[in-house]
């Protein structure tokens, strides 16, 4: 277990073109500093002991907290990957194609240039493990996007649409990509990712290279069936305090002991992580952040706040944020300036004394001025995030700006909220009445925001294409994670992929079912081209189908009648120039 060390460290600050921070206490590697993200999913703000959960136990996670510096009011959005989108690129995710978490929404445009290139160019290695959720396919996936090294999840989570049919849901020797390769792995999820990533974060120093490690858990997302079975029977025990901390009126206590065994097991990996980077002699030159990416995966403990994931109260959008670097800092410092998810690349640039590239424009500010007492006029701003259903943004639905004082928000677009936020941190008490001015106020501050945002491309809120015959991926597995919806509740029974041919070629298009449908009709749909089958057991292979380079609409169907199957990934496999 990892638990907090005194230390006593001198820091030398050197500017050249922004912070280059160098630390005598440094046993090994390059004067920047390494970096590490690691990013929960669905755990919300009181999850954790420090925060003053009663039940679920992070000893490692606390110990941490106290010896990292604290950004005491840290936004995110309301659902995983807007967050992922804006923590990667510093920019609003409204501006990179992510809306959505599914079914088309949760791709991002390639040109977006992500943390993670612009570490790769200035001399980092960088690598990601666990939940990428920007996009299953070429040019979208960790690999394109700067990531040397991936062992990565599709998809929104283990056992959702896009995961492997053989995986059969499970969290527990899970099948995974490692740089776009099925790979069969062993042991829990999370201690999957922490064992990677530890590999990659020793070879990078064998290289001599600083790291860029990105750890992020598809846990404690659901679903709860398949988690570390000795924490969960400890949890089970607790029955009365698990239903302590939840609202509902008949709390799961099932579901509650699988969080809070996925979220212990979230602790002692960073206990084991902590305690390596020490063995490794990196511990004080390496940059350590934890974070979540929304509000709980329930209607549970949030501390003195109201809301659960999906929400735009300060419980769906609210997330711890500690930043580790002895280094740096002694442990304790605390802003309590609003900041986001969106501000994490800016900050981290500034750390490493990496420019931000030409041409590209962040909406994020580092924060690290603030941390390091150097910033004494910051200049106050509000933090927007908006989230809802569907391909495109409508304006004021299910978003929030929160400001030091004023938050406004609305859920559905017809009714305002207006809170100030210093007397009523739980957001009960609406003073939109009493305040019409500032109601207007803001309102036309958050218009500004959403043309802006509305307007960041041509066809702002297309949707990325799907590039199909690269030879960075020859074969593209389609699902309905990435597909547009025609039909159907939630994922859809009926829909299409938005597609571009690299170049003219010959392909092999296979469509996979779950289970055998022997006699059921297959139909395919690429562009102008009709082709038809009949399945035999579970997949129908249409060869030899010659595509023109550009942009196509591609459909698969397998049906019986008015009945449709609609458990189906599409291979889409260059077999010919």
């Amino acid at each position: 277990m990892y638990y907090p060390i005194k230390k006593n460290i001198f820091l030398i600050l050197t500017v050249f073109s922004g912070f280059l921070f160098s630390c005598s206490g440094n046993d090994k590697g390059n004067q920047r500093p390494n970096i590490i993200i690691l990013l929960a999913d669905d755990q919300g703000y009181g999850d954790l002991g420090i925060t003053g959960n009663p039940v679920f136990e992070t000893p490692n996670i606390d110990a941490f907290a106290k010896e990292s510096a604290t950004m005491e009011n840290f936004y995110v959005s309301p659902v995983c990957a807007p967050t992922r989108a804006s923590l990667m690129t510093g920019r609003y995710n409204y501006r990179t194609g992510v809306t959505d978490t599914y079914i088309g929404g949760a791709m991002m445009f390639t040109e977006e240039v992500t943390i993670a290139e612009v570490l790769k160019d200035a001399g980092y290695a960088t690598g990601m493990f666990g939940k990428w959720h920007l996009g299953d396919n070429y040019p979208m996936r960790p690999m394109d996007q700067g990531f040397e090294e991936a062992l990565y999840l599709k998809g929104g989570g283990l056992a959702q649409p896009s995961d492997p049919f053989e995986n059969n849901r499970r969290y527990t020797d899970p099948i995974l990509f490692h740089n776009g390769e099925k790979v069969h792995t062993k042991g829990f999820c999370t201690n999957v990712y922490y064992n990677y990533a530890i590999n990659f974060m020793k070879q990078s120093l064998k290289e001599d290279k600083p790291f860029f490690a990105y750890i992020a858990t598809n846990a404690p997302h659901g679903p709860f069936h398949d988690v570390p079975e000795d924490l969960k029977e400890y949890y089970l025990k607790k029955e009365k305090e698990l239903a302590s901390i939840s609202f509902d009126k008949k709390p799961n206590i099932d579901k509650l002991a699988a969080i809070g065994a996925m979220i212990t097991n979230i602790d002692q990996n960073v206990g084991r992580l902590m305690e390596e980077l020490k063995k490794l002699g990196i511990d004080k030159n390496t940059i350590v952040i934890y974070m979540s990416d929304n509000g709980p995966n329930g209607n549970r403990y949030v501390g003195n706040m109201r809301g659960h994931k999906g929400n735009v109260t300060n419980g769906g959008i609210r997330s711890v944020f500690y930043m580790h670097w002895p280094a740096v800092f002694k442990g304790g410092e605390k802003s309590d300036i609003y900041a986001a998810h969106y501000d994490v690349m800016p900050t981290l640039l500034d750390a490493a004394g990496v420019k931000t590239p030409e041409g590209v424009k962040l909406d994020g500010r580092s924060f690290l001025p603030l941390l390091t007492n150097k910033e004494k006029d910051w200049k106050d701003r509000a933090i927007f995030v908006q989230w809802h259903r569907g391909l495109e943004p409508q304006e004021f639905r299910n978003f929030a700006m929160a400001g030091k004082k004023w938050t406004l928000l609305s859920s559905n677009a017809k009714r305002f909220e207006l809170y100030d936020i210093t007397q009523d941190p739980r957001e009960e008490n609406d003073l939109s009445k009493e305040h019409p001015e500032k109601l207007e106020e803001m309102k036309e501050g958050y218009m500004q925001w959403f043309n802006d945002v509305s307007s960041t491309r041509e066809n702002n809120y297309a949707t990325p294409r799907i590039i199909v015959g690269n030879d960075a991926e020859i074969n593209s597995e389609l699902s309905r994670q990435d597909w547009i919806k025609d039909e159907g509740k939630v994922w859809g029974t009926k829909g299409h992929w938005l597609l571009t041919v690299d170049h003219d070629a010959v392909f092999d298009i296979t469509v996979k079912i779950l289970k055998p449908k022997p006699g059921w009709n297959v139909t395919l749909k690429a562009g102008d081209i009709v082709k038809k089958g009949v399945m035999k057991d579970t997949e129908f292979t249409f060869k030899g189908i010659a595509l023109k380079k550009g942009d196509l609409t591609l459909s698969a169907e397998v049906s019986k009648g008015d009945e449709v199957y609609e458990r189906m990934h599409v291979f889409v496999k260059r077999v010919s120039e």
